[in-house]
């Protein structure tokens, strides 16, 4: 395989390059050691505690752009007017997210695509420009993860600002993806020096467990399939699987304080939850948990593509790492393959 022109960033450089971002005003966050595991959190400088060799974290980054609870104004209401006051956007944090894996920097296009669809959030957008998102090519994996299934690969740049690939000595390829990764390496251009390499050789193989598009093809008609309801059996629907997911968008809108003065909320919801389609009424168009699970397989690998030309999951298997019943999407979608669609 011929090899490329990269950056080359040494790991005695790192340190520096966090203390410039740090400098200018960023926040970083970073996969983090914490016990066992390893989770993302704010950090202020290099140190060994950052992981850059984990597999995968409980929780995206996602909050970082969709927060889990979010105002979106406060308001005043009198008898002659009503008075509406929205943040002060220039004071949005200016975030690089650093070492995120193919599969988390891919899940900001469904959330891009999610947030224009029928009118431009502007929380959103101003939150996704202020942020630099510095991937990490994938070094190992575990059965749960199933990126190449939809079509990312370990080590895609799709998503990312700067892409990282670290090699053997424990340096990182560096690829320069987008103007905001031009900012950053022009801010230190004095830490990267030359390298031509084979990043394919440093990354994991992930298997692949089926073909996206003919999945896509096999839900078309199968709303009655049988399969929801044996697939459902074990869901207690308590929504871990959306709330780890990193291209959830369920949410909900609630007011907060009294009829003359409050705050509107905007707050992370799951339609897996049985009040989620809850009419006043009391009807409740999807009032079974596999009504529930049909909606979200056919909302990530059906109607997503269909009406904002992407798919809505991005084979991180945190939803399945996460499931209290060991509710495995992977395997979910390879008997959707295998089954026919009506008794």
């Amino acid at each position: 395989m011929a090899t490329e022109n990269y950056k080359l960033l040494k790991k005695e450089s790192l340190p520096a390059l966090f203390d410039k971002l740090t400098a200018s005003g960023k926040t970083i966050y970073a996969p983090v050691k914490n016990g066992e595991k390893t989770e993302f959190d704010v950090v202020t400088k290099y140190s060994n505690d950052i992981n850059d060799e984990y597999i995968q974290t409980v929780q995206s980054l996602k909050g970082t752009v969709f927060p889990k609870v979010e105002k979106l104004f406060d308001y005043k209401s009198d008898k002659t007017d009503t008075s509406i006051q929205e943040p002060d956007f220039s004071k949005f944090p200016q975030n690089v997210l650093w070492g995120l894996h193919p599969c988390d920097a891919a899940a900001f296009r469904p959330l891009d695509a999610t947030f224009r669809w029928d009118y431009d959030d502007k929380y959103f957008l101003t939150r996704m420009k202020l942020t630099t998102v510095v991937g990490l090519s994938c070094s190992k994996h575990d059965d749960y993860c199933f990126c190449t299934s939809v079509d990312i690969s370990p080590a895609s740049s799709d998503g990312s600002d700067i892409m990282l690939t670290k090699n053997k000595a424990g340096d990182y390829l560096v690829e320069i993806v987008t103007e905001k990764g031009q900012e950053v390496y022009d801010m230190a251009k004095e830490l990267f020096g030359e390298i031509s390499d084979d990043k394919e050789s440093y990354i994991t193989d992930v298997p692949k467990k089926f073909d996206l598009n003919e999945l896509n093809k096999n839900l078309d008609g199968s709303f009655e399939a049988p399969y929801w309801l044996a697939q459902s059996m074990r869901c207690i629907g308590c929504g871990a699987c959306a709330y780890v997911c990193p291209t959830c968008t369920c949410f909900d809108l609630q007011d907060e304080g009294a009829a003359n003065k409050g705050s509107r909320i905007k707050c992370w919801d799951s339609c897996g939850f049985g009040h989620f389609t809850l009419h006043t009424s009391g009807h409740n168009p999807r009032e079974t948990q596999s009504q529930r699970w049909r909606q979200r397989i056919l909302h990530k690998f059906s109607y997503m593509p269909d009406r904002i030309k992407v798919f809505g999951c991005m084979g991180c298997g945190r939803c399945s790492r996460a499931c209290p019943v060991d509710m495995n999407i992977s395997e979910n979608l390879i008997k959707i393959m295998e089954e026919p669609k009506n008794e």
